[in-house]
């Protein structure tokens, strides 16, 4: 049955099917990360989001081109255009080249999404390599009347272009009241008013990253990188933008002005935004003090862990909400988490030890039949990667089931379950069967079952049952338990 992919369009406000501009082929650009410090959860969220699109529209079979930028140079404080930007800041510090700080932390980035089995985009760019295309596109911004050039550097003229054109389309902001009312600048600033935005700035003496302009040796503004990447490496009209909620306004709302302005016509066909996370209710951030990084959550090196918890944990805990929803933090959640992936990973490993038999019970063949469309329904309805996890949880209750021989299935249908599951546990959600997240989990267990066993021995033997109590020592021998009665009680270890 071919699949029907529905998709909350942010600029749309609703759930549209999703038709691509030049199908089969399928242009997606995401705004990466700044690289000026460690990966934390924020960059985890966008970047597990959109792996699980380019990883449906790839099964559903769509040529897809994934671009994600890497913003090394130009990313300003609030409207691009005040404050400093941060990797001269970090390069400033540490007495180190920009490029070296923008190097070190691209490299944390890899290895954090490589743990937790993101795939690599199709394109990485690099904001500093390209210069020249966002020169240009300033340059046609400026020939089409929408932007002015301001002791040598340029703004994007918000009044002009909302003349002929709406700013606020995607935010659904009504900027004729900023517009109106903005400050005066006393003709001290260079800004005809607040609203506009950089388009270009020029250099100031101490800057260390600067390129040559026909207006000013300086720097291009943060909002134009994804327009000028998206644009080279997808075209003048392509499927999806994505990123994460926080960048609707100003950055998105920025990046389609420059596009409309500069090209007479909008250039993405589908926005998509994922939400936030937030840790006790509050947004994660450094200034709160409950800013968490990646590594951190891998290794537990942080006062508000209470242990590590493995890159996959962290998958399972994002795709466990819907991208759109926010996903608040908390040690219970995760450990919630590690639970639950420790189960599907059991129900995985447990379908090579289903017994197989002639027939299917008609229970078990009704749930295996209905299992991939209704994974296909979810995934189909914008991304329902909670509603994929429910349906696999319950895959489990019906694998428990055969094991425990409460149920029946035929070879047919536990080839079609075990593929099944495979192709959204794995292909798709991008697990991955590491049992790393759950050694801690599973030591308790074994112990928990281990002092249970022999806590039966030791009723065996108080009650003179030498018959149980030795059965009992050597099933656990033969398992790879060493059990030895001491003076001081009965001490066990598991022989490696």
């Amino acid at each position: 049955m071919e699949q029907r992919l529905m998709i909350y369009n942010t600029l749309s406000r609703c759930k549209q099917p999703f038709e691509p501009v030049h199908a089969p082929n399928v242009g997606m650009y995401v705004c990466g990360p700044t690289v000026y410090g460690d990966p934390h959860l924020g960059h985890a969220r966008p970047a597990i989001t959109f792996d699980i699109l380019f990883r449906y529209l790839k099964h559903l079979g769509y040529k897809v081109r994934y671009v994600r930028n890497i913003t090394d140079v130009g990313h300003l404080e609030h409207d691009a255009d005040e404050g400093e930007d941060k990797i001269e800041k970090k390069a400033r510090l540490e007495q180190l080249e920009p490029m070296e700080v923008a190097q070190f932390y691209t490299n944390r980035y890899h290895a954090a999404m490589e743990a937790l089995n993101v795939l690599p985009p199709s394109i990485e760019p690099l904001a500093s390599g390209h210069i020249i295309e966002q020169i240009e596109l300033v340059r046609q911004i400026l020939d089409h009347g929408y932007a002015y050039v301001s002791n040598g550097s340029v703004y994007f003229d918000i009044a002009r272009y909302n003349k002929d054109y709406h700013y606020g389309a995607l935010s659904g902001r009504n900027l004729d009241d900023v517009i109106n009312n903005s400050r005066e600048l006393d003709g001290v600033g260079e800004k005809r008013n607040q609203a506009d935005f950089a388009l270009w700035k020029k250099a100031q003496p101490e800057h260390i990253m600067r390129w040559p302009s026909p207006w000013s040796d300086g720097f291009p503004g943060w909002h134009c990188e994804c327009t000028a990447m998206g644009r080279k490496y997808l075209g003048s009209e392509f499927d999806i933008h994505g990123g994460g909620m926080d960048l609707i306004f100003p950055h998105h709302e920025c990046e389609i002005a420059q596009a409309v302005a500069s090209q007479g016509k909008p250039m993405v066909k589908y926005w998509m935004h994922n939400n936030m996370i937030t840790i006790n209710g509050q947004k994660m951030g450094k200034s709160l003090g409950n800013f968490i990084t990646l590594e951190q959550f891998f290794t537990g090196k942080h006062d508000k862990l209470e242990k590590a918890y493995s890159p996959m944990t962290i998958r399972f805990f994002i795709l466990s909400a819907h991208y759109r929803g926010t996903v608040d933090f908390s040690n219970e959640a995760l450990q919630a988490c590690e639970k639950g992936l420790e189960r599907l990973l059991n129900g995985l490993d447990d379908l090579g030890r289903v017994p197989v038999s002639d027939k299917c019970d008609p229970e078990t063949e009704k749930v295996v039949k209905a299992l991939r469309q209704k994974c296909y329904d979810a995934m189909n309805d914008d991304l329902a990667t909670p509603t994929v996890i429910s349906h696999l949880f319950e895959a489990c209750g019906t694998i428990n089931k055969l094991l425990d021989h409460k149920a029946t299935i035929c070879a047919g249908c536990l080839e079609e379950l075990a593929g099944t599951m495979h192709l959204f546990a794995y292909d798709i959600l991008g697990l991955k069967p590491d049992r790393s997240a759950s050694n801690d989990a599973r030591e308790k267990a074994f112990g928990r079952v281990v002092d249970m066993v022999l806590g039966l021995r030791a009723k065996a033997k108080a009650a003179k049952d030498w018959a149980t109590s030795d059965h009992i020592r050597d099933e656990l021998a033969a398992a790879g338990f060493e059990v030895k009665d001491t003076k001081d009680g009965v001490t066990w270890k598991l022989n490696k």
